[in-house]
C-alpha cells in the first residue's frame, strides 16, 4: 500500500453512492424536484440517496505519530473501499424543515512489508461515520425558488486499526479513533430556471469540538419527468479536528452526480 493511502485509510470521511442519486452532507436537498410525498395535514417529506466523487487533501495522524500530508485522488480511494452508505431525509411543513443526513463507510488495505522479518504483512481498517441532524426555516420565497436558514449538529465517529501479521511481531492489532460534535449554520437554496431546469445550493460553516467545519456545494438539475430528475454540481467539505495526537485537517472536493426517482 503506498504511504498516502495508508494515510488517507486511517481517517477518511469519504461519501460514496448509497442509494440512486447524488448527495449533499449537511441535510441539504440535492434538487427542488426530489422524491416528495405530500400529507393531508400539509406535511412534505423527501428523501435523495446520493453520490460523491472527491479527492481528499489535508494533514492526517494516529497514533500520536507527527501529521503527514495526504494527497489522493478519488480513483486512489476508491480502490480500497469495502462498503458505503448513505442517505438523507427531510420533513417540511409550510416555512419550517427538519433534516437528517446519514453516512457510513468502510475502508481497508494491506501490502506486504519490505523486509519481511519484524512483519510479513501489514494493513489498515477505517470505518467513518458522520451523522446530522438540523431544522431550517425560509426566509425567501418566490414562485421559482426559495432560501433557507439552516442550523445543525454533525456527530463525527472516526475509527482506525492498525494490523501485522506474520516475522517475529506475529499477528498484532492497535487502535486509534475518536467522535466529536459541530455546530453548523448557513443556507440553502433552490431556484428553477424553468419548469425543467433548476438550481440547488448550500453553505454551512461551524465548529464545536473541531476548530472549523464547513460545506459548500453548487448542482444544476435537469427533470426528465415527474418521476425522475437528474443532477450535476461540485462539492466542498472540510474539517479541522485533533486531540490526543489524533489529527483529520482535510478537505474533499469532487463532482456529485445522479438519477434522482420521485414516487
Amino acid at each position: 500500500m503506498r504511504p498516502v493511502i495508508a494515510c488517507a485509510l486511517c481517517c477518511l470521511e469519504l461519501h460514496v453512492f448509497g442509494g440512486s442519486a447524488l448527495g449533499a452532507d449537511m441535510g441539504m436537498t440535492v434538487s427542488p424536484e426530489a422524491q416528495k410525498v405530500t400529507t393531508e395535514n400539509g406535511w412534505e417529506f423527501t428523501i435523495a440517496p446520493y453520490f460523491w466523487a472527491p479527492d481528499l487533501s489535508g494533514d492526517v495522524g494516529v497514533f500520536g505519530l507527527p501529521t503527514v500530508g495526504v494527497d489522493a485522488s478519488f480513483s486512489d480511494l476508491f480502490e480500497h473501499l469495502d462498503f458505503a452508505a448513505m442517505g438523507i431525509g427531510e420533513a417540511r411543513y409550510g416555512s419550517y424543515s427538519v433534516f437528517v443526513d446519514l453516512m457510513y463507510t468502510k475502508l481497508s488495505g494491506d501490502t506486504g512489508t519490505p523486509l519481511g522479518i519484524l512483519a510479513t504483512q501489514a494493513g489498515v481498517d477505517a470505518e467513518t461515520f458522520a451523522g446530522t441532524i438540523g431544522a431550517g426555516y425560509t426566509v425567501l420565497e418566490g414562485s421559482r425558488g426559495k432560501l433557507d436558514i439552516v442550523g445543525a449538529a454533525r456527530v463525527w465517529s472516526v475509527d482506525t486499526t492498525v494490523f501485522v501479521s506474520g516475522g517475529l511481531l506475529g499477528s498484532r492489532s492497535r487502535s486509534d479513533g475518536d467522535t466529536w460534535i459541530d455546530a453548523l449554520g448557513g443556507f440553502r437554496a433552490d431556484y428553477s430556471i424553468t419548469p425543467r431546469v433548476f438550481l440547488a445550493g448550500w453553505g454551512l460553516v461551524g465548529g464545536g469540538a473541531a476548530d472549523i467545519d464547513w460545506d459548500v456545494a453548487a448542482t444544476i438539475g435537469y427533470k426528465f419527468n415527474d418521476r425522475i430528475s437528474s443532477v450535476l454540481g461540485y462539492r466542498a467539505l472540510g474539517v479541522d479536528y485533533s486531540n490526543d495526537g489524533f489529527v483529520f485537517d482535510a478537505v474533499q472536493q469532487g463532482p456529485i452526480l445522479g438519477l434522482v426517482v420521485h414516487f
